[in-house]
């Protein structure tokens, strides 16, 4: 099918010229390639009014991607993005474009293609524009159908590079027209579309050009960065210059490594070698070391993936936790000398490549492409390839690096020779200052250990100034009535010698008498002086080479030595040092007899102070020792009550309860009397008639047993009472045993029952037991009844005035009426929103099970801090007065603590009750016991 009219020739060329004009000033309008390609397919497809017109660029591995396309109004499916497999154009059809610039023209209705080389083969020389039609395979017809193609136009883009003139043209890409109705293209359309290509071709070397420029700019920026950086003596910025490098690179982190002092800079990720330590450094490894040997000047190593390369899968281990794939390595060479070593990282990346549709591999060579449908292939652990262009900045930069380090380090040395000089001359200086010096500081110094009259701060202040000013390594005050060192300055890590006592054979009194009479001792070196092998022993022992002595005389007495240690080297004490040393012993010698005298005076007050002190904690104790005795035999008496009126009740109840049962047998012989008499005397005598009439006599034979079971039930009930009042008692158990804590608290409850019923004014108070396994406890089992005694009555009272509506506080339940308080206390115990008074007891063992836990929590008003700091005092009490004497809950802590060697803690919050938590081990200890 022909779209087009044909004119006469002279329209037609002034139309093809002015349209060819047109393309071609957009085209070159821009230097930016994509814009230039955009521009190309969108004046292509209004050129020659197809529905598509695309650019395919060809990929370094042979296959290819939609870069650039233009359609009209969708009437074919977009490409762009998309990439073809290597095989979607064979081998020989990318030659023929590449040797002869070959056109193809497809016919797709009639299976024909038009071939239209450029050039020959055999001369090279250009060709007329004449298209020759052969029949086209079926595989690429159905490929077209595939994509709803109906005619097609392919011209190759060549490439050539404008830096090398005899270079040839490469395949760059195509040019491709698709129409989705037949479509025939004429030769003045193909020698137009040629021209266009051609200049497509040439803003491609021209876009390449300027990239390349661009690129090269900005490394020669890169290098002038670093070059200011590492030139700027004194201050040679090397880390700086890194991260530049690095930078510069696109890297993620790198290192450089000074050979010489093992120095080094990094920035960004790094590798660890994970069987080494901290401060490690992969530079210094063997391997790494090895390597570096082997690298000449100018030879920098680089590697798109680390884990592919032999010689490094011992130091790729160090990578594994990072996301470096790409390494390069420059080393830095200074006439042939090697100074270190310039690593750059570059990350790994994850890619997704846009297939269109994606094929079986084996069947690609007999079936052509069916679906176009997106196939996303995701690529992971992806390296950026090092250019040639990096690796020429590498070596330039290798070259200002090594000649800048090189120069630091000659200029650090001159500085270091220079210093070295200063040095000398202001020791110089110093000696002749130091003189002048002395004596300025000897009246700083001796104002300064006079300024206290403490003894030890005196001492201390002695030392502490005597070292820095005679630049010593440890200086101390020897006691002679001790014979110890009671006070020491040590400047560095050497060892203390405080409280170190003097051998009396290393020291003979000889050594006293001369210090008394003012001798000052002076070694110069311990190894080569005068000594005996004892006294020399010892000094080394205090790693001690040189020392200084000056004597302390207090009146007529030698109260101990001032002593000055040299302990790095040996030293020669300068007649200055030791002059200073001996005034500044005389002036201690003052500040010390001060001192002395004031701590007499000091010691007397507080010897006075004490006994005050003492006095006031034994009416302390006095105090608190008949607090206790007041409450033991008010316990004691309480216990003996008990005892004996359980002991009374205890006869008559049992002489009851041991007749009721012959009582039941006698009753039930005499019932059964009865009913005999019954059954065999049927008419019994009228006035016998009338006294069972008159004492309704069938309701006496069923009442009467019951009466004698409730008579048991109640002596059971007073039996149980009697057993819980001498189990409270314990007065047969007052010394430490093992006992069941289970059944004190159960006495203590039964004794306190009256008060947990509920009445007309109280609902009753619920019990929680929740009992561990426990073992027998260890303890004095009626201080514990006593414990558990006041903690109780301690909840009940909480309970009874620490709730508005358990109490009865408000007007609503202040009633007289009967029915009214039942119904008030129906309403506490039935409503949700009004919580029951309850007491929950908790018992368990320890994890280790060597010690009781005794929880008792109840549900009342609670404490606040306050209160909860003082209910452990002494007549510390919240009750009103009459109510309470605040001794409960002070016994109580003294017989867990103190009797027991146990915790007695108390938890309370106001509006959250209060919790007390006991704990007291299985088995007291020893001391504990006696």
């Amino acid at each position: 099918m022909t779209y087009t009219k044909k004119p006469n020739e002279l329209e037609q060329s002034l139309v093809q010229k002015s349209l060819l004009h047109r393309m071609i000033k957009q085209i070159r309008r821009s230097l930016d390639l994509q814009e230039i390609l955009t521009t190309t397919v969108s004046q292509v497809r209004l050129f020659l009014d197809v529905d598509r017109v695309k650019v395919y660029r060809f990929n370094a591995s042979g296959s290819g991607e939609v870069i650039a396309e233009s359609i009209h109004q969708q009437r074919l499916p977009s490409l762009l993005g998309l990439n073809f497999p290597v095989d979607d154009i064979p081998e020989a059809a990318r030659e023929m474009f590449s040797l002869v610039g070959q056109r193809c023209i497809v016919d797709v209705p009639n299976g024909k293609i038009g071939l239209s080389p450029l050039h020959s083969i055999e001369s090279g020389k250009n060709l007329e524009s004449n298209i020759y039609y052969r029949q086209v395979d079926s595989c690429h017809i159905q490929y077209l159908k595939a994509m709803g193609v109906q005619s097609s136009l392919v011209m190759p883009i060549l490439h050539s590079d404008l830096q090398e003139q005899s270079a040839k043209p490469k395949l760059w890409g195509l040019l491709v027209a698709h129409h989705s109705e037949p479509r025939e293209i004429l030769k003045r359309e193909l020698k137009v579309l040629q021209e266009v290509t051609d200049e497509v071709g040439i803003a491609i070397a021209q876009s390449n050009l300027l990239t390349q420029a661009h690129a090269k700019q900005e490394r020669e920026a890169t290098i002038n960065r670093v070059t200011t950086l590492l030139h700027k003596l004194p201050t040679i910025q090397l880390q700086r210059a890194l991260e530049e490098v690095i930078t510069g690179f696109g890297g993620i982190g790198g290192r450089l490594y000074i050979e010489q002092n093992g120095e080094l800079y990094s920035w960004g990720d790094q590798p660890k070698l994970p069987y080494q330590s901290d401060d490690s450094i992969i530079e210094q490894h063997l391997v790494w070391q090895d390597w570096m040997a082997e690298c000449k000047p100018n030879n920098v190593w680089a590697s798109d993936d680390l884990y592919k390369e032999p010689r490094l899968r011992v130091l790729a281990l160090g990578f594994r936790s990072t996301k470096i794939r790409g390494l390069m390595v420059i080393p830095l060479h200074y006439r042939e000398k090697f100074i270190g070593v310039l690593s750059i990282f570059r990350s790994e990346f994850e890619t997704e490549v846009l297939w269109a549709g994606r094929c079986e591999e084996n069947r690609r060579q007999l079936l052509p492409q069916l679906s176009f449908e997106l196939w996303r292939e995701q690529k992971k652990g992806q390296s950026s390839e090092w250019k040639p262009e990096e690796i020429l900045l590498a070596q330039a930069l290798s070259e200002h690096f090594s000649m800048a380090i090189e120069q630091h380090q000659m200029y650090e040395h001159i500085q270091m020779l220079n210093v070295n000089l200063e040095l000398k001359v202001k020791d110089k200086t110093t000696e002749l200052e130091k003189s002048l010096l002395l004596a300025k500081v000897l009246k700083q110094v001796t104002e300064h250990i006079r300024r206290t009259l403490d003894l030890h701060t005196t001492l201390q202040s002695i030392v502490r100034e005597v070292r820095p000013l005679l630049n010593s390594d440890r200086v101390l005050i020897f006691q002679m009535k001790t014979k110890s060192v009671i006070v020491e300055e040590i400047n560095g890590n050497w060892q203390s010698v405080l409280g170190l006592n003097a051998p009396s054979e290393c020291l003979p009194d000889e050594y006293g008498r001369l210090s008394f009479q003012g001798r000052v001792g002076a070694i110069n070196n311990v190894s080569t002086a005068a000594l005996s092998d004892c006294h020399r022993e010892f000094l080394q022992s205090m790693q001690v080479q040189a020392n200084l002595i000056v004597p302390i005389n207090i009146g007529m007495e030698l109260w101990g030595l001032i002593i000055v240690h040299e302990c790095n080297a040996p030293r020669n004490w300068e007649d200055a040092e030791i002059d200073l040393l001996q005034q500044l012993g005389d002036q201690a010698a003052i500040a010390i007899q001060q001192a002395q005298l004031y701590e007499q005076t000091c010691n007397a007050e507080t010897e006075s102070r004490n006994q005050a002190a003492q006095l006031e904690h034994s009416l302390h104790e006095l105090k608190e020792t008949q607090t206790k005795l007041i409450q033991i035999e008010k316990m004691s008496g309480l216990g003996q009550l008990v005892a004996g009126v359980a002991h009374e009740i205890n006869n008559p109840v049992n002489f009851i309860y041991g007749n009721l049962c012959h009582a039941s047998d006698y009753t039930e012989q005499l019932l059964e009397i009865l009913r005999l008499y019954q059954l065999h005397y049927a008419n019994p005598h009228s006035e016998i008639s009338t006294a069972i009439k008159a004492m309704d006599f069938d309701f006496l034979l069923q009442d009467f047993p019951k009466i004698i079971t409730s008579m048991q039930v109640g002596t059971d009930r007073i039996r149980s009472i009697v057993l819980s009042l001498r189990n409270f008692s314990r007065l047969d158990e007052a010394e430490n045993k093992r006992v069941d804590l289970h059944e004190g608290i159960d006495s203590t409850l039964l004794i306190l029952q009256h008060r947990l019923k509920g009445n007309a004014e109280f609902p009753r108070i619920e019990v929680i037991k929740d009992y561990g396994n426990i073992p027998l406890v260890q303890c004095y089992a009626g201080q514990m009844n006593q414990v558990f005694m006041n903690i109780f009555s301690n909840a009940i009272d909480a309970l009874g005035m620490g709730n508005g509506e358990w109490g009865m506080g408000n007007e609503e339940m202040r009633t007289t009426d009967k029915r009214d308080n039942e119904y008030n206390l129906y309403r506490v115990l039935r409503e949700p929103s009004v919580e029951m008074p309850t007491i929950k007891i908790s018992t368990k063992l320890s994890v280790d099970n060597s010690r009781l836990l005794i929880r008792i929590i109840d549900n009342g008003a609670g404490m606040t801090e306050e209160v909860k700091k003082r209910i452990f005092d002494p007549f510390y009490t919240t009750k009103p007065v009459g109510k309470g004497t605040g001794l409960g809950l002070s016994i109580s802590y003294q017989i867990i603590v103190e009797k027991h060697g146990g915790i007695m803690e108390c938890i309370s919050e106001p509006g959250k009750g209060t919790e007390f938590w006991i704990e007291i081990p299985i088995k007291p200890p020893g001391k504990i016991l006696n």
